[in-house]
């Protein structure tokens, strides 16, 4: 079972930072070059300098962008930028943002979550993960012994009687907020009340927690632990046992899945024609329409079916988007290529897309990384202005959060960016110590 706690957090002190706007970052893996320089240029503390300091051409194994983030780290303590909470907590957590002209507000939770290996107990992963993310990862955690960026969990719990009881708990309390640089805003309320925390951690008991986000995060907690582990350090309650972790409910009505489209670089040019034949009988082949803007309705389309296996396609030697819609014997040979893998596997859009279309189907098992965008207006951006760079896209839709409980539970990793969780964490409101 998923054991959960309170701890007593790291966080920013106002009257130091002034707004929290100006110091906290989104996670570490989305911030390229420009966002880091801007974040950096933001405020003497942002977050940014703990998470993902600067690399040095001086660099060395005393001097690198992990220690120098152990000693920001340390020298904000002894500054009184960084204090700790007197008393375990759970943290809960608003995002507010707009989708199309729609306003959400997802709605969770943080809190310690017990880093335990995957397959020995309740806590699911659904993709596949790289050992150089993990390594770099564990590198910051042994230098800082600190939780800076938190997991994204997703919980079962119909009657969202967790979020509730929260809810309730923060009405006479007051939020700490900030914004993103998306726009987002990120609310958060110290919730500290025993009664009402030790009756969270009761209700968190036997309830499965499916990773959402953070897969590389989470297997470095683990690795963390061990290693505290093997230095004779780990105690029932030392603090590497629990890893910083944001949960949220898989029935909350904040909780979307935004796509994610690829742009294929450095494959042979297709025309719908050539569709028509390597496609075969596996797919019933409509046109969409001529040129790059013709992505939108392809994927209006596509939102429109509301199945898996359909997806559209953009032939770059003619410029046409064709709409694909997998038949009966696309199925069966879906089950053919891809035998080794669980049905639920076998009928994700991502799955499809990847093992039937592009590898088996186009012949271009092998491929460069394609390039992913969220937006159809991405997609047309690309094909408008480097046109010879993606002779071959595909719009394709996200796994659902109930695809991603199914193939959790049978154990099985999902092809990469099968999913997106519009808006991303904010780092920065709070910090788990593991020492």
């Amino acid at each position: 079972m998923p054991n959960i706690q309170p701890f007593e957090g790291l966080r920013y002190n106002l009257a130091q930072i002034g707004s929290l706007s100006d110091v906290v970052a989104p996670p570490y893996d989305v911030i390229d070059p420009a966002l880091q320089d801007a974040l950096y240029e933001k405020h003497p503390n942002n977050v940014v300098r703990l998470i993902l300091n600067k690399m040095l051409p001086t660099d060395d194994e005393q001097n690198n962008r992990y220690t120098r983030s152990a000693r920001e780290l340390k020298n904000w303590k002894e500054e009184g930028v960084l204090q700790k909470d007197s008393k375990p907590a759970i943290y809960v957590y608003h995002e507010i943002f707009t989708v199309g002209d729609k306003e959400y507000t997802r709605k969770g939770f943080m809190c310690g979550c017990e880093a335990v290996p995957f397959g020995e107990g309740m806590v699911f992963p659904h993709e596949i993960t790289m050992s150089g993310p993990k390594l770099d990862r564990l590198m910051l955690t042994t230098a800082c012994k600190t939780n800076f960026s938190q997991i994204f969990g997703l919980y079962p719990d119909e009657k969202n009687e967790v979020q509730n009881l929260l809810e309730e708990a923060t009405l006479n309390l007051t939020p700490l907020e900030a914004t993103d640089h998306l726009g987002v805003i990120h609310r958060m309320w110290v919730v500290d009340d025993q009664e009402v925390v030790a009756k969270v951690v009761e209700m968190m008991g036997p309830k499965p927690i499916f990773i959402a986000d953070g897969h590389h995060r989470y297997e470095t907690a683990c690795n963390y632990r061990k290693q505290v582990r093997e230095q004779g350090l780990l105690t029932t309650d030392h603090p590497a046992n629990h890893v910083l972790m944001v949960c949220v409910a898989m029935e909350d009505p904040g909780l979307i899945v935004l796509p994610t489209h690829r742009l294929f670089r450095n494959v042979k040019e297709f025309s719908q024609e050539d569709l028509f034949a390597l496609l075969g009988d596996s797919f019933a082949i409509t046109t969409v329409g001529e040129g790059p803007t013709a992505a939108a309705k392809a994927w209006t389309l596509i939102e429109m079916q509301d199945d898996q296996g359909t997806m559209a396609l953009y032939t770059g030697k003619d410029r046409k988007w064709s709409l694909i819609r997998q038949t009966e014997a696309g199925r069966a040979k879906m089950d053919e290529v891809a035998a080794e893998r669980q049905p639920e596997w076998r009928a994700l859009g991502v799955a499809i897309l990847h093992r039937l279309v592009i590898d088996k189907l186009l012949g271009l098992e092998g491929h460069d990384k394609p390039k992913y965008v969220h937006e159809v207006a991405e997609v047309v951006e690309n094909l408008e202005n480097k046109a010879d760079e993606f002779p071959l896209a595909a719009l394709v839709s996200p796994a659902t959060v109930a695809q991603i409980q199914e193939l959790s539970l049978v154990r099985e990793r999902m092809p990469a960016k099968s999913t997106y969780f519009y808006p991303k964490l904010i780092t920065g409101f709070v910090f788990k110590p593991l020492d």
